[in-house]
């Protein structure tokens, strides 16, 4: 594994204090801008770029923590469907060099059209995380939001 990187902004020690739910080696944080209500990402603990970095295990560790958090989401956030998606490099839209797995829960009507998500996510990734032209949720937000699914958690997880 690789180490974590002072530069990213998923290392960064407040990002991931600020997870709802944490696997040996990843954690589900709350998207700063979330497209829709309950958008979260998935992410390394340590410093990887690319899926393609990850071990077979690590992998598989991903895609089980993944399931469990994306159920943990949508029952939170009262949904019955759920888009997730990553972005691998500049080429796909990749705009932090941090591997996550976004997962957006999904409630009938939520956009006009089912297929909407996709360039809304775009272009608030399009966006420079740390700009003021970029709308975010506050620190106190995030951290109602993660007390709320932490509870939820709880609830479904004993």
């Amino acid at each position: 594994m690789t180490s974590t990187s002072k530069s990213c902004v998923f290392c960064q020690k407040k990002i991931q204090e600020n997870h709802f739910f944490a696997s040996e080696n990843f954690l589900a944080i709350y998207n700063i801008a979330p497209i829709l209500p309950g958008h979260s990402m998935v992410i390394p603990k340590l410093h990887h770029q690319s899926i393609t970095e990850l071990s077979d295990p690590e992998l598989c560790e991903m895609t089980l923590f993944a399931r469990k958090t994306v159920n943990l989401l949508m029952k939170t956030f009262g949904a019955k469907a759920f888009n997730w998606t990553i972005q691998e490099g500049e080429e796909a839209g990749q705009t932090v060099p941090h591997l996550h797995l976004h997962l957006i829960p999904r409630v009938e009507k939520d956009l006009p059209h089912p297929g909407d998500w996709y360039p809304l996510l775009k272009e608030s990734e399009a966006k420079i995380i740390d700009s003021d032209v970029r709308s975010r949720f506050s620190y106190d937000e995030i951290v109602q939001v993660v007390e709320r699914i932490r509870s939820v958690a709880k609830e479904m997880l004993g």
